[in-house]
């Protein structure tokens, strides 16, 4: 019995209760009783605030003070001191009136709600997107009656907290006075009450910072298996591990005017290894750092964290080490002893990154190690990539990548460098600014910006290029080439403007003049000069700074124009300066080939065999056509 149901929706005079006028400290729990008490669904009931009674006590020990009610001046004369004592309680009395909800009220158009965050220091007003005001005489004073009565349903206190109100939802109230109605386009949220947020307690942790560089997960969000984090690698200044000091929070208070204690902070993780001397340790106040006094690699053993800069390993596996990953700037040297020819020193798949390494055996499969300095005493299988600053190859089959690259013996291995030296080339791609071989024998591709130097020749079926693109990829050249033609487009626009601005100021020439000593003549007798003649005058001095501004576009235009024609000149240039040397006599059927890049067109050449042609270049005749010449025999 007095279940509210669909059905008796229709019969609104059975929920119908007489005003009631009741005094309480809780809402909420008054509106449930009357409910109760009279058989009527609770969310058929209202109520209207008639007054507010706020009272505060201080706890003493062994006693207590008894409860004072405290003005309006006296509530706004608390500070912060009074709400951040333990010791000091508050509560607020309600005298309401109760009744049943009747006619609908100009405010129900507005479909709002009260939030808080979790300790109820911050309560937010949330008005929905949809809603719309319209201004009536007392618009202002019931809107503001309603978040009471919504925060008082929340048992929230009202008049203490909330002094930010206005302020935050002064905006709103003016639109709705100035404009007649207001409509919420979008859900807008308002901070409407703040009290005093406690400070939250902080558990000791230990952060192993260097722990989390170790990522064996693959693309798909798979453990890695080949890269257990075998190395890790610092550099100097950088954070290995962190030790956070418990800390107790700061006392608070919440709208609902209850005191928030914060909890004693838990202590599980102070630390009990040592460091050696390459970890400097900083104490702060609300931590403890463990940095790298140097780079190199972290090492934990016998409970003491170090950094240590030389790391030798038999071998590079996934048996073993798994994939190495260490920053390039970390001083890491890694040396790698495996001599046997019949095995790997770097096993299949694995990936090496370190700042130097020295290998004494061979490259395997499908590996892959970069590095600023490295050394390859074995082979370097097909499928294997190394890239290194500094790079010294016995014997190399795969591919590498580097500024200054040494090899003893290339068997139809791809190299691209900044300059390659080769002790013995038996076929091979080479890419590079300049290319030096000691004995060269058959098939090799070689590509150079600059030089190709040979030693003694063996073999022939080779090819000899010079390229000045090597230097720069073609999309740069491009992109060049369309900017170059963008200036120039522009400097024409530009000169044309120009020259309609200054023929203008030519042919306004005589009246600006006549105009400037009419000017000059009114100043110098002390009468006022006409509005129409300054404005006039002052219009032409903006022509002429327009003029200027102009003028400096099109000097900016020319020197970008001429830098950009310059360093397209300058590379096409370079192909004249570039040189093929042989110090032996050439041998079978060779190909040389020059490339130009203004004309795009190829110049070839093929040395007769037994000749000793030592030096060849390219060369332009009177006519313009392009032929690579004998420079000296």
């Amino acid at each position: 019995m007095g279940l509210f149901t669909k059905e008796d929706e229709h019969d609104a005079e059975t929920f119908k209760i007489k005003p009631i006028v009741v005094r309480t400290p809780n809402i909420a729990k008054e509106l449930l009783q009357v409910s109760h008490n009279y058989k009527v669904p609770v969310n058929s009931l209202d109520f209207h605030l008639l007054e507010t009674q706020t009272f505060s006590r201080t706890l003493i020990e062994g006693s207590q003070e008894d409860w004072v009610e405290l003005s309006a001046d006296e509530m706004k004369d608390l500070k912060e001191d009074f709400f951040l004592n333990p010791k000091f309680e508050l509560k607020q009395v309600y005298e309401i009136e109760i009744f049943s909800i009747g006619e609908p009220h100009p405010l129900d158009s507005i479909d709002m709600s009260i939030g808080g965050n979790s300790t109820l220091c911050k309560i937010y007003l949330t008005i929905k997107a949809g809603s719309s005001a319209r201004y009536y005489e007392t618009f202002q004073e019931e809107f503001i009656h309603r978040i009471n009565k919504r925060k008082l349903r929340a048992n929230l206190m009202i008049g203490l907290f909330d002094t930010i109100l206005f302020k935050n939802i002064g905006d709103f109230l003016a639109k709705v006075r100035i404009q007649g109605s207001y409509r919420f386009e979008t859900q807008e949220r308002f901070l409407i009450a703040q009290a005093y947020e406690p400070v939250e307690t902080i558990n000791d942790k230990l952060i192993l910072h260097y722990k989390t560089k170790q990522d064996n997960m693959d693309e798909h969000g798979r453990v890695n298996y080949a890269k257990r984090g075998y190395v890790v690698s610092a550099v100097k200044d950088e954070l290995l591990i962190e030790y956070i000091k418990p800390k107790k929070g700061e006392n608070g208070r919440n709208c609902r005017g209850e005191f928030i204690t914060p909890k004693e902070p838990i202590v599980k993780y102070a630390p009990t290894f040592a460091t050696g001397e390459n970890i400097t340790v900083v104490d702060k106040p609300n931590a403890i750092e463990y940095r790298a006094a140097i780079g190199g690699y972290v090492t934990f053993e016998g409970g003491i964290y170090d950094i240590r800069t030389e790391v030798e390993v038999n071998e590079i596996s996934f048996k073993t080490t798994g994939s190495i990953d260490t920053q390039l700037d970390a001083d890491v040297s890694i040396n790698v002893k495996e001599k046997d020819v019949l095995k790997d020193a770097i096993g299949m798949g694995m990936d090496v990154m370190v700042n130097v390494i020295n290998i004494e055996g061979n490259v395997g499969p499908n590996a892959k190690i970069t590095a600023k300095k490295a050394t390859v005493e074995g082979q370097v299988h097909q499928s294997a990539t190394i890239s290194a600053d500094e790079l010294s190859i016995n014997i190399h089959k795969g591919t590498a990548y580097g500024k200054e690259v040494h090899i003893t013996r290339l068997e139809h291995g791809i190299v691209e460098a900044d300059k390659v030296t080769v002790t013995q080339a038996t076929g091979g791609k080479i890419r590079a600014r300049e290319i030096v071989i000691e004995m060269l024998g058959s098939h090799v591709k070689m590509t150079a910006s600059h030089l190709i130097e040979i030693k003694k020749f063996q073999g022939g079926e080779n090819q000899f290029t010079i390229d000045p693109m090597i230097d720069e990829s073609a999309e740069v050249l491009k992109e060049r080439s369309i900017q170059m033609v963008q200036v120039k487009q522009s400097i024409h626009d530009i000169r044309k403007e120009l020259e309609g601005y200054e023929k203008t100021l030519r042919d306004n020439a005589p009246a600006m003049e006549e105009l400037k000593r009419k000017l000059a003549n009114y100043k110098h007798n002390g009468i006022k000069m006409p509005i129409a003649f300054v404005q006039k005058y002052q219009q032409h001095l903006q022509f002429k700074e327009k003029i200027e501004s102009i003028r400096k576009e099109l000097h900016a235009k020319e020197d970008q124009f001429t830098w950009l024609n310059e360093k397209h000149a300058s590379l096409q240039n370079e192909i004249f300066e570039a040189r093929i040397i042989n110090h032996d006599r050439w041998r079978n059927h060779n190909e040389i080939v020059f490339k130009l890049i203004d004309p795009a067109i190829e110049v070839y050449y093929v040395p007769a065999h037994n000749s000793d042609e030592k030096i060849l270049g390219l060369s332009e005749d009177g006519e313009g056509d392009f032929s690579i010449m004998v420079l000296e025999q």
